[in-house]
């Protein structure tokens, strides 16, 4: 984290972008979102034509990772970052009845619209919880599988939501993430940019640090692949990718 870097103006940057990814999510942003672009990361038809259309006007993922997950009925389910919810739908489907699926945001927008989506749905093995991905609200040992898509970029301490994702996973629980990472040092100019740390930008680790702080916490990872078919579409976010190699992965790794 730059020691430069101003938490609470950043924490305040993010939160405004995500308020409008919810409210306003036909407006332009540094990245793509909706139907089209989960099509293209690859969630299948099966599972989208389940889910809310309203939640996935708002995905703004930036990967698949689900079959890493392996997510199995029964399971219980944590996704850090949840947003309008796509992804806490999507695992619903997996677990079924039986198993609970729990999304976790800071952003209360994000939270309105997916209580709404959950509430209409009538899916009651699905709940949202406010709460930040560094400290989670939950006791230790409560879920399976942990989740997550393009937001633990955005933290300025993934070491410590790494070790909250260890905490509260059961032994032997997995974890299943996509993020934005670089192959290359950014400078300070960047990291220290609030609008492109908001854009998942600013706040990617390089990929060989972040793998590192995953095994720090705990876990063995397993899987990791490129996500070649995620792309930003501003020009500022387009340079940044092209000059220090800024690109999505998808990660698998258990406790």
């Amino acid at each position: 984290m730059p020691e430069s870097l101003d938490i609470d103006r950043l924490e305040r940057a993010v939160k405004s972008v995500y308020r409008d990814v919810a409210e306003e999510p036909a407006e332009e942003y540094h990245f793509e979102m909706g139907r089209p672009l989960a099509e293209r990361l690859g969630y299948p038809d099966r599972d989208l034509d389940t889910i809310p259309e309203e939640a996935l006007e708002s995905f703004a993922g930036v990967g698949y990772h689900f079959d890493f997950a392996g997510l199995d009925e029964g399971d219980d389910v944590l996704d850090l970052g949840s947003g309008s919810g796509t992804d806490v739908f999507v695992a619903a489907v997996h677990v079924g009845e039986s198993g609970s699926v729990t999304g976790v945001d800071m952003t209360d927008e994000q939270l309105v619209k997916a209580r709404h989506l959950r509430d209409e749905g009538e899916m009651d093995n699905v709940s949202f919880e406010r709460g930040y991905i560094e400290d989670l609200p939950f006791e230790d040992g409560t879920f399976d599988v942990v989740l997550s898509n393009g937001v633990i970029n955005l933290s300025p301490d993934k070491q410590q939501v790494f070790t909250e994702a260890n905490r509260v996973l059961t032994a032997g629980g997995r974890i299943a993430i996509s993020d934005i990472i670089s192959e290359e040092p950014m400078p300070e100019s960047i990291k220290n940019n609030e609008d492109l740390w908001a854009a998942c930008i600013g706040g990617a680790e390089q990929v060989d640090r972040y793998t590192r702080l995953i095994e720090a916490a705990g876990f063995e990872v397993r899987d990791v692949r490129d996500n070649q078919q995620y792309e930003f579409v501003s020009a500022q976010a387009a340079n940044a990718c092209q000059q220090y190699g800024v690109k999505s992965i998808s990660l698998g790794a258990r406790t």
